[in-house]
């Protein structure tokens, strides 16, 4: 998987550009959000730190890669615009590495959304998600559910079932957690799903910034004191790994 990869020193790596990559919304909230979680993460790394969009905004992803890089998918799932849209618009430039997405390393921080929220013990859970037509980002979604332990998954589009059947399985209190970045018209919409309680999207958490750097850093092959980074050659698209976080939506209180 990392054909074209050449190790520098860590000298040489120090200042290797983060793009962080997100979907790109009309929603200043959204947009917000984007920048929050860009200037915490910049917070915790001494390098150049840059948003980039895969649709609807600009700048895209494309117009950012101008040089060796380390581009990391800040998605909660590998659906198109990961697997196809942002390599794409990479294309053979060298010296880039793609990371995998926040993906399920972003449960811990919809855990703590739920805590906030008033998550109770004997409640139901139900993880609301986006929806997608790629069969492998709503597999996404269900390792997420079984990670955080939720009882049902429902979508806000493109697939079902839908939100608001699933909490209409349940009876007794629901709680609804929300597998989307940011505030939005999806977001919103949730308000009229029938749940009790429907805790705040994942957004600026200081868990999703722990990941992002993290996924960085692995990149540069800073691992059991070893340096490296993509400078020549072709493009190096690293493929998404599912981590252990644990089933329960409260054992990490």
């Amino acid at each position: 998987m990392h054909r074209g990869q050449a190790w520098l020193p860590a000298s040489d790596g120090a200042c290797v550009k983060l793009v962080l990559a997100f979907h790109g919304t009309r929603d200043p909230r959204g947009v917000a959000v984007c920048s929050s979680i860009a200037s915490m993460v910049a917070a915790s790394v001494d390098v150049p730190v840059v948003v980039a969009y895969a649709d609807v905004l600009q700048p895209d992803v494309r117009s950012v890669v101008d040089g060796p890089c380390v581009v990391v998918p800040v998605f909660l799932a590998a659906g198109y615009h990961v697997r196809v849209d942002i390599p794409a618009q990479i294309g053979s430039r060298p010296g880039v590495v793609v990371t995998p997405p926040l993906g399920v390393d972003a449960v811990p921080a919809v855990r703590e959304r739920l805590v906030e929220a008033g998550v109770r013990a004997g409640d139901s859970v139900v993880l609301a998600a986006a929806g997608s037509s790629d069969a492998r980002a709503l597999a996404d979604v269900q390792a997420a559910a079984r990670l955080l332990g939720a009882a049902g998954v429902g979508f806000v589009a493109t697939a079902v079932p839908r939100v608001a059947d699933v909490v209409a399985r349940f009876s007794g209190r629901v709680v609804v957690a929300s597998w989307l970045l940011a505030p939005g018209v999806f977001h919103s919409s949730l308000a009229g799903c029938g749940a009790e309680v429907v805790a705040e999207p994942v957004g600026a958490h200081p868990l999703v910034v722990e990941v992002l750097v993290r996924r960085y850093f692995e990149a540069l092959g800073f691992q059991r004191g070893g340096v490296g980074v993509v400078g020549s050659g072709s493009s190096v698209v690293v493929h998404p790994r599912t981590e252990d976080l644990g089933a329960s939506p409260l054992a990490r209180r």
